[in-house]
């Protein structure tokens, strides 16, 4: 099993004929990835690597049976692509697009609580790296030959320690059972709790490893809700231990502005969650097989 992705996920890329969609719609492809359609207004009837351009989400949705997207939409417009995905019945979307305005995600956030809990769309991202479920299905920019098919669940904000995660399991022979990145910005689709849940209830998933950073309070209550519902073995990396409170590192997600909110205050929370947390980066592969 996998969370969100598997062999018959049908996947639309929305922005598929920009430069960087083209060259990772090709990468999924190549990856085995169901890539089924592509959106951009005006561009219906074009195709890419094969694959039939569409005017709208609500249209390849009816032609093709798209049940999951990926949002390659330039900033200004990327949180209508969102909502549009959201409106045509889409399930799981992941959003790839740096820079959305803050305001722009509130109000898809506001969007989405439109419809009933089973009926939202599931958003990861914006300014994520994509979801992959190793041998089944690649949704994003990830490398898709550094995971291998396993049984650690990987959830984390920083798209290139995830990489270096599942690189480091890989030359330890551990696989992944799914990677989600949910992306840097203060204000994003699902937090670390929401993952945490899916990998609680995925047969599959035999240990998580979450991967945080300094900023905002999304580790805090991961700690909190992985003390009172997850019976999995969870290792936690948390970067940033050197960061200087209220600069901006990295990106805009990555600002100290309260407690909890450093690095070493994020350790000490999860360490007391009963979180097994890696020292450094360079030891998440074996601090992640010492618990399984």
């Amino acid at each position: 099993m996998s969370i969100f992705l598997d062999r018959d996920t049908r996947v639309l890329v929305q922005g598929i004929t920009g430069r960087m969609a083209r060259f990772h719609t090709k990468d999924m492809l190549e990856y085995g990835t169901n890539v089924v359609g592509g959106v951009v207004p005006g561009k219906g009837g074009e195709t890419v690597e094969g694959v039939p351009v569409f005017d709208t989400v609500k249209e390849a949705v009816a032609v093709t049976g798209a049940n999951a997207s990926l949002v390659f939409v330039p900033p200004p417009f990327a949180a209508d692509s969102i909502m549009e995905a959201a409106d045509a019945g889409i399930g799981y979307c992941v959003c790839i697009t740096d820079g959305i305005p803050a305001q722009d995600m509130i109000a898809v956030k506001r969007y989405m609580m439109r419809y009933s809990r089973e009926k939202r769309m599931i958003l990861t991202g914006p300014n994520c790296a994509g979801t992959i479920s190793p041998g089944k299905a690649l949704v994003g920019i990830m490398p898709g030959h550094i995971y291998l098919p396993g049984h650690v669940g990987i959830v984390g904000r920083s798209g290139t320690l995830g990489y270096e995660a599942a690189a480091q399991l890989k030359n330890l022979g551990i696989g992944v059972s799914t990677s989600v990145g949910i992306g840097g910005d203060p204000i994003n689709g699902s937090s670390f709790k929401d993952i945490l849940q899916h990998f609680e209830d995925d047969g599959d998933t035999h240990a998580i490893a979450v991967i945080g950073e300094i900023g905002g309070p999304q580790e805090a209550e991961a700690a909190h809700y992985i003390r009172e519902h997850i019976t999995k073995p969870v290792v936690a990396y948390v970067a940033g231990m050197t960061a200087p409170k209220g600069r901006t590192m990295g990106h805009a997600g990555a600002i100290i502005s309260a407690f909890g909110e450093s690095a070493s205050e994020k350790v000490e929370i999860l360490t007391a969650a009963g979180v097994t947390v890696a020292a450094n980066p360079t030891v998440m592969g074996e601090t992640i097989a010492s618990v399984l």
